[in-house]
């Protein structure tokens, strides 16, 4: 995507600055949680975006009301899109924020559109919806007010406690169609998530989120994510993740190993040399043939964390599945209920 693609007016000429036409405004606010922060307002012309065919994940339409991301998690594989408009994938990721201010007006219009089918929408799978930024712009629930009143089945994944500000919408449009809720938790070490995830809510803070929708009748799966190999795999970190998380009632956990796609790579590559040089040389053959690491270090992983769920007495989610908030209805006879995809 480029970034003249984001505003409502034509692109501009090459030589013109990124930020020099008037589909954007530059904006810096003077407060302790957006200090450094740079937000740049755009006007969008759509926000319904179409997943590559060739893409591995098991849905078709994302809405990303932001681009970039204050949770700074140097693992991040969304940083490679900040390239896409000629931003920083290392600290710009962190810092420049993109903030499509009229999503919600946008979704509206697009979903009530006669080419529009209604399918599945997922959010939270570039970056967070609910991130710092949504504190001050608030986007989301003009965004769930148009999905309920659609009555457009959609899922959110995030790290983010501000979902429970929207916790009466999500209510409310479980009961016209499905909705499904996952939370990243993917370790409770919190010297780790010092170091790693600066910007996030605390791994105890998430899982309060989990256990905060359960009282309210809306079942949250975790996706225990990332694991970190030599920094969060070791047998007691995962035991002691799986337990909090089975303790939190999360529906289901579904591990995921760190992947290092180009863009996260080099990021994260640097935080390691400064935070653990030892395990530099351990990663660059781990992840030596590419964005993943081995098959058979991934399918160790997901046995453990499997074999603890059962332990602990909640299952993996199969996958692609999203869990669904339970509408206030009564089924059919017979009916089985419907899961929808999210990751």
């Amino acid at each position: 995507m480029r970034w003249d693609n984001l505003g409502d007016t034509p692109a501009a000429p090459a030589d013109i600055a990124l930020f020099g036409t008037d589909a954007v405004t530059t904006r810096t606010f003077d407060t302790p949680e957006f200090r450094g922060i740079t937000f740049h307002e755009v006007r969008a012309r759509s926000i319904l975006n179409r997943v590559p065919g060739a893409s591995r994940m098991p849905f078709e339409w994302t809405v990303n009301p932001y681009r970039g991301c204050t949770h700074a998690c140097v693992y991040c594989f969304a940083r490679k899109t900040h390239g896409y408009l000629d931003l920083d994938t290392g600290l710009g990721f962190d810092s420049q924020i993109v903030v499509k201010i009229n999503a919600p007006e946008v979704l509206a219009r697009q979903l009530g559109s006669a080419r529009w089918s209604g399918a599945h929408i997922a959010m939270g799978t570039n970056v967070d919806c609910y991130q710092r930024a949504e504190g001050r712009y608030g986007l989301m629930p003009g965004i769930l007010t148009a999905l309920r009143d659609r009555a457009n089945p959609f899922s959110i994944l995030t790290k983010g406690t501000l979902i429970l500000r929207d916790l009466e919408l999500l209510t409310q449009a479980a009961r016209v169609t499905e909705v499904g809720i996952s939370v990243s938790v993917g370790f409770t070490d919190r010297e780790l998530w010092r170091t790693i995830e600066p910007g996030t809510p605390s791994p105890q803070r998430r899982l309060d989120v989990v256990r905060t929708l359960g009282e309210h009748g809306i079942d949250c799966g975790v996706l225990m994510a990332p694991v970190v190999p030599f920094l969060g795999d070791r047998p007691e970190q995962l035991r002691d993740t799986v337990r909090a998380i089975a303790e939190a009632g999360a529906s289901s956990v579904t591990p995921l190993v760190l992947h290092l796609r180009p863009g996260a790579r080099e990021w994260f590559m640097q935080w390691l040399r400064r935070h653990h040089p030892g395990l530099v040389g351990r990663y660059e053959r781990m992840y030596g043939d590419g964005a993943y690491a081995p098959t058979r270090y991934q399918r160790r992983i997901t046995r453990q964390v499997h074999e603890l769920a059962a332990e602990f007495g909640i299952g993996p989610a199969q996958r692609g599945a999203a869990r669904r908030i339970p509408a206030r209805e009564e089924p059919s006879p017979g009916a089985a209920p419907e899961q929808l995809t999210l990751l």
